[in-house]
């Protein structure tokens, strides 16, 4: 079976971290369901099978190719396959309960399916993923460095996350251009205590990082009002040297005006 640059396949060929892949999932007590996103050929598949006993695995893969093979190898698993696109799967007709998402995740949709997550975070605990090391850096990074943008803040808004492991290319049929890397995501326990509108939330996000060299003096002008005081010190800084807190505080001063 070929990999398809299509869905963006990169096969993982290494048991060992297939296997610490599938341990990785913590918070077990929080969910009934694991879903495992783009299994492929099935090779973190036969690990969550064995590994989730107690659980209802269910995968989610748009290769139809992939799907016989999967009904080939795995004839127990059948019933639990999805033969979709992940991206258009609505989640709320498969899943009425709590679940964990977990993958080898598709290169060409991994942001998205982070996205994704956030749209259904009140039912998502956890989430264990592969990602390009560039993403998953981007995705764990703290404020004043480069990789800390707009998928960070909007992330960990709601998620607390963990740096956990990185990949080599050798370890991946065909061997991918860039280094992988897993991280893991655990919804924060006051996620639906923000402190302030979800959607202007992401519109101060989008727009500050949108003009990322700027101060925020320059890139919030069209969210407040003349009679505010740009001199202040918080209105020197530039959007990667805010904390999640300080983005919401930022959201905030946008209805205090």
């Amino acid at each position: 079976m070929k990999a398809k640059k299509s869905y963006g396949q990169h096969f993982l060929n290494k048991e060992s971290i297939a296997s610490d892949i599938a341990k990785s999932l913590l918070l077990r007590d929080q969910y009934k369901s694991v879903v495992e996103i783009g299994p492929g050929q099935g090779m973190l598949t036969k690990h969550l099978m064995d590994e989730y006993t107690e659980h209802d695995l269910k995968v989610i893969e748009a290769d139809r190719d992939m799907v016989m093979h999967l009904a080939q190898h795995y004839p127990s698993l059948v019933p639990n396959i999805i033969a979709e696109d992940f991206m258009k799967v609505k989640m709320q007709d498969h899943f009425k309960e709590p679940y964990a998402i977990i993958g080898n995740f598709p290169y060409n949709i991994s942001s998205q399916i982070l996205f994704k997550t956030l749209e259904n975070k009140e039912h998502v605990p956890e989430l264990v993923g592969m990602f390009q090391k560039e993403v998953a850096e981007r995705v764990a990074a703290k404020p004043h460095s480069k990789a800390y943008g707009v998928v960070t803040v909007l992330v960990q808004a709601y998620y607390d996350v963990e740096y956990l492991f990185t990949v080599g290319p050798e370890n991946f049929n065909p061997p991918p251009k860039v280094q992988s890397a897993v991280i893991r995501l655990q919804r924060k326990k006051d996620f639906k205590n923000l402190g302030c509108d979800e959607s202007r939330l992401r519109a101060v996000v989008k727009t500050t990082f949108g003009m990322r060299r700027k101060m925020l003096r320059n890139s919030m002008k069209q969210f407040l009002p003349k009679n505010v005081i740009f001199d202040d010190k918080f209105f020197l800084q530039r959007p990667e040297d805010l904390s999640v807190e300080d983005f919401v505080y930022l959201t905030n001063l946008t209805y205090k005006y």
